[in-house]
């Protein structure tokens, strides 16, 4: 349970320095890189420090440096008290800081800088925001029954690859079903029946690859580590590489989205860049989002054994057949599926780091100290530590399904997933993420999917580009429903 202190830490904590430096000019940002990506690892670079330091804030330096960004140093703010200030926009500009300290060609959206690069203080944010809030709740009544009939032909995928293979990879069904559901959702289109056919996911993948390149490892044998430093973090992949999926994602958008990019209008977009932002909420932000979101669920559910999936099981079955289907009324009252879906959320967000430049002069605290950061400074937050506070949560590294079942409520204010709390919900004059409440619904609903027709499963994982894999090893189909 969170300690006291994690609400309102006490005015009296000392001021400190903040630790730590950020090396040569040069040298030092290419040896942290080094170290993040090669030497150490993502987490170990983290924790490494915090034990230097004895501090969860401190100065390092932050992917990719140089030449793709003009300044990577930052401050780290790595415990549940401290991450915050990255949601305060009176506090932190979030101008051009959605992927990191550097920002990726405006080629890449159709030559328009689209809503999650822009600042809440632009007034273009809350027009293209607004429009987007728009979108997704003109679609309300399709988001349950239009998931429900993609994920029954992702079973029967699932179902197809067992027989043959004895195993199935989620990742790739996954990536078709989120491609097919978001363009579905906009588009009033199967994907099958336009020119993208069953290419969605792969021109999509294209796409974000060379945005996302300067951020990511390949997991390359050691021997080939500098030439994998050279190719994707030295200098930005030009759009070139992914231009023609591109435009063939953004001729589909712009053809079967007319009603969308007609009340685009209405808010003072052009329908060019009305599109531009569509592809990018479809593709970037909510297919990217569930193509590491999903495996993750899978992952740490399959992994945490049948003891959680008989619950699971025995609760989705119950309250389907009390409410005679999947609702949203349903939906509330699965306490333990509501819980399972938010702890998936904090073990392993989709997005795991949040960036913001300091507007003005501020004092930040952690559990222990406050320390003074001046305007100008890039505040930089490592999620995965924030939402894995032992001093919040107890056995933090651990999948508890129940945690936030009852009492344990309370804890969700802790959440971060979204770029906010997840107690509190997106609007057009903050940044956090547009579509929050229908990933948590989607997530929900795949596991009431997923347990209606099956009572166990095992699972592999391992590590990709960006989150986990998931391989299905075993699965056991329901024997009573």
């Amino acid at each position: 349970m969170a300690s006291s202190s994690t609400s309102s830490p006490p005015s009296n904590l000392p001021l400190k320095p903040i630790p730590g430096d950020y090396g040569l000019p040069f040298f030092g940002p290419i040896k942290d890189r080094l170290d993040y990506f090669y030497f150490q690892g993502q987490d170990k670079f983290f924790q490494d420090r915090i034990n230097k330091h004895k501090s969860t804030i401190f100065k390092t330096n932050m992917p990719p440096g140089p030449f793709i960004a003009s300044n990577p140093n930052v401050i780290a703010v790595l415990d549940a008290v401290s991450f915050p200030v990255l949601f305060d926009t009176s506090k932190v500009e979030k101008r051009n800081v959605f992927v990191g300290t550097f920002f990726p060609s405006v080629s890449f959206t159709g030559g328009h800088r689209v809503c999650a690069y822009l600042d809440p203080s632009e007034p273009k944010h809350s027009s293209l925001k607004s429009f987007i809030l728009s979108t997704l709740a003109s679609k309300h009544d399709k988001f349950i029954p239009l998931f429900k009939t993609c994920v029954s032909e992702l079973f029967i995928e699932l179902e197809d690859q067992m027989a043959e293979k004895g195993e199935a990879n989620y990742n790739t069904l996954n990536d078709t079903l989120a491609f097919n559901f978001f363009f579905r959702l906009f588009c009033d289109k199967n994907p099958n029946d336009t020119k993208i056919a069953s290419k969605g996911p792969s021109f999509a993948n294209k796409w974000l690859f060379p945005q996302l390149a300067p951020i990511t490892t390949l997991r390359l044998p050691k021997f080939l580590n500098p030439l994998e430093d050279l190719l994707l973090h030295t200098f930005p992949l030009p759009f070139f590489v992914a231009k023609s999926d591109y435009q063939k994602l953004y001729d589909a958008f712009n053809k079967f989205s007319g009603p969308i990019l007609d009340d685009a209008e209405r808010f003072g977009i052009q329908r060019d860049e009305a599109c531009h932002n569509l592809v990018f909420l479809s593709t970037f932000n909510s297919y990217g989002g569930l193509k590491t979101g999903f495996p993750a669920l899978i992952k740490w559910v399959g992994l945490t054994g049948e003891k959680l999936h008989r619950q699971l099981a025995d609760e989705i079955r119950t309250v389907v057949k009390a409410e005679g289907g999947v609702t949203f009324a349903a939906l509330e009252r699965m306490a333990l599926t509501k819980s399972v879906v938010y702890e998936a959320l904090r073990i392993e967000p989709p997005v795991p780091f949040q960036y913001g430049k300091a507007k003005v002069d501020m004092v930040i605290h952690s559990h222990d100290a406050a320390y003074e950061i001046k305007k100008g400074n890039m505040i930089f937050g490592y999620q995965p530590f924030a939402t894995k506070d032992p001093r919040v949560f107890e056995n933090p590294e651990e999948f508890v399904g129940h945690r936030f079942v009852g009492e344990g409520e309370k804890l969700l204010k802790y959440v971060y997933w979204s770029n906010g709390r997840e107690t509190e919900d997106p609007t057009a004059e903050n940044k956090q993420c547009p579509a929050k409440n229908l990933v948590v619904l989607l997530s929900r609903v795949f596991l009431v999917e997923f347990f209606h027709r099956y009572d166990t499963f095992t699972v592999e994982a391992g590590k990709l580009l960006t989150g986990s894999s998931a391989t299905i090893k075993s699965l056991t189909k329901a024997t009573s429903i």
